[in-house]
């Protein structure tokens, strides 16, 4: 109560309008005792002893992601948990019940990246056909999501964070070590045309790097219905916290003053992270999340599960409760009601960055920086390259097959079908090429496993017709048994078989095109066999 009041005169003093709302939100609350009430029909109270409410479930699906973005991606790797530590979809679902039970009316997924689950669909259907349950929001990076869109609608998916750092493909694929702006640029405008509300992009901000495209930002909103929140550097530990990295709300929003007068402020949600704002005249508006420098704590509202079923209710704290331990043990619904009141009473009123005077910053607890976020498995722990270790895996027959296309004109094609090339037997050069490629792979590709071939084929198809221009079909087929798989060695046999045909025929044909390499199934191994739908090979 007293945490409350002392916020409250000091957002008043300082015309702090956005968190002083929040603050006489949550100080009606404590005074009325609203949120306090045992309600009859089991849902209880979710209120900690600061007087704040929570009614707001982030739950992490995955620790996986398809992006390895340099600011929350450790230096020194994080191992993955084994899937058998991960929650059950069955474990999720029972757990979400409970937490409706409770008093939670808002569910937000995220990761990892949310979309690497293959069942993401079913789950967010289960999760908005649960009684109580309001709002089912999702946080993803967009790369693989825009097919995923509208059955995720039907299902029963609201609202959509997407997180996109920089609107320039260079700077972008710096970040996230991958290509895919346009893809996620793509699944922004098909979310806006779904009518998904709200629609809100994540922006990292960090000095030295987009900190000059603030402005390219507000300009994104001018004509698209989107809420687009600059967010601080957060310090998650091996990223390298720099405090002159940090670009805070306020410096943002005093380079948005300069160019933007007609800069408008919005009333923001009770418990709401951002201060949000709005150019006279565009559609979309800007906000602020500044945890580091203005932290929110007085209003949080929220609690965190993470993948292995374990309960947060800070993000910044270093006290987790394993719930998926206590599912296993055979713990009922009730002691595990009493475990979430009790990590919730245990709540403290700031989180550690605040308490500790920044100190936290630079030793942050080792858990806050793992949670969510995938290792390289090609870096060692001081992020140099290494070959990953297959000792542990399983000795097994596997087989890949991989094929590519050297387009050429007629008249070669008549040459080599009468074996009439200048500089002799090019078809059976390719192939011995593409053999000796395929066993020497180790050697061409950095961090492969040198690995003894059992059999090493490549084939060379001179299409039907005779007319140009032609695609001639290489393909390679190898097999082996062993720890790890040959999808490179049946890449590599190909794509060396088609350049020798280049080679031998470059005199000819000067306008040759080597095109479509792809593998076209594999057999063995932990992922199982898998083969290109025949509909997809030409």
């Amino acid at each position: 109560m007293n945490l409350i009041t002392q916020n409250l005169i000091t957002q008043v003093v300082s015309k702090n309008i956005n968190q002083t709302v929040k603050s006489l939100w949550i100080l009606r609350n404590v005074l009325f005792g609203k949120s306090m009430v045992l309600h009859t029909n089991s849902r209880r109270s979710m209120m900690d002893l600061h007087g704040r409410k929570h009614d707001y479930l982030r739950i992490s699906l995955t620790e996986r992601c398809n992006l390895r973005c340099q600011y929350c991606m450790p230096a020194e790797g994080v191992k993955l948990s084994a899937k058998s530590q991960l929650l059950s979809r069955a474990e999720l679902t029972r757990l979400l019940r409970l937490f409706a039970a409770l008093g939670v009316t808002k569910v937000r997924l995220t990761g990892g990246e949310p979309t690497v689950r293959s069942d993401l669909v079913d789950i967010v259907h289960e999760i908005s056909s649960i009684q109580g349950i309001h709002t089912v929001a999702m946080t993803s990076n967009g790369v693989a999501l825009t097919r995923r869109l509208p059955a995720l609608q039907r299902a029963g998916l609201t609202a959509l964070n997407i997180s996109l750092d920089s609107l320039r493909s260079d700077r972008y694929e710096l970040m996230s070590r991958r290509q895919g702006l346009q893809k996620v640029l793509a699944c922004i405008d098909l979310a806006l045309q779904l009518k998904y509300e709200p629609v809100k992009i994540n922006t990292v901000l960090m000095k030295g790097f987009n900190d000059d495209e603030i402005c390219d930002f507000v300009e994104f909103t001018r004509n698209k219905e989107v809420e687009v929140r600059f967010i601080e550097f957060m310090p998650f530990s091996g990223n390298k916290w720099d405090d002159s990295r940090m670009v805070s709300g306020d410096d943002a929003l005093g380079v948005i003053r300069e160019k933007y007068r007609a800069l408008q402020p919005l009333l923001a949600s009770a418990c709401g992270t951002a201060t949000l704002w709005r150019v006279e005249g565009y559609r979309g508006r800007v906000g602020f999340i500044s945890s580091m420098s203005q932290p929110f704590c007085s209003s949080c509202n929220r609690l965190r599960l993470t993948a292995d079923g374990n309960l947060k209710v800070c993000l910044f704290g270093g006290t987790e409760v394993s719930l998926r331990d206590a599912m296993r043990a055979g713990d009922t619904d009730a002691r595990l009601a009493e475990l979430v009141l009790a990590s919730l009473r245990r709540k403290r009123p700031q989180h550690a960055a605040e308490r500790r005077g920044g100190d936290a910053l630079r030793r942050p607890s080792q858990p806050v920086a793992a949670r969510g976020y995938c290792t390289l498995t090609h870096l060692d722990d001081e992020g140099r390259a290494r070959m990953v270790d297959v000792g542990e895996k399983p000795v097994s027959k596997r087989s890949a097959q991989a094929e590519c296309f050297l387009v050429v004109s007629a008249p070669l094609l008549r040459m080599l079908r009468s074996a009439r090339v200048p500089k002799g037997d090019a078809l059976t050069v390719a192939q011995i090429a593409g053999v000796l490629a395929a066993k020497r792979t180790a050697e061409l590709i950095p961090l492969c496993h040198q690995l003894p071939l059992e059999l090493a084929q490549v084939t060379v198809h001179l299409p039907d017709s005779n007319e140009g221009p032609a695609r001639i079909r290489v393909l390679c087929e190898v097999r082996v048994t062993a720890r790890t798989g040959v999808e490179m060695e049946a890449l590599t046999g190909c794509a060396v078989a088609a350049l020798a045909l280049y080679d031998m025929c470059k005199s000819v044909d000067k306008h040759m095109v080597i095109t479509d390499i792809r593998v076209l199934g594999k057999a063995g191994g932990r992922s199982g066999d898998w083969s290109l739908p025949i509909e997809k090979i030409v």
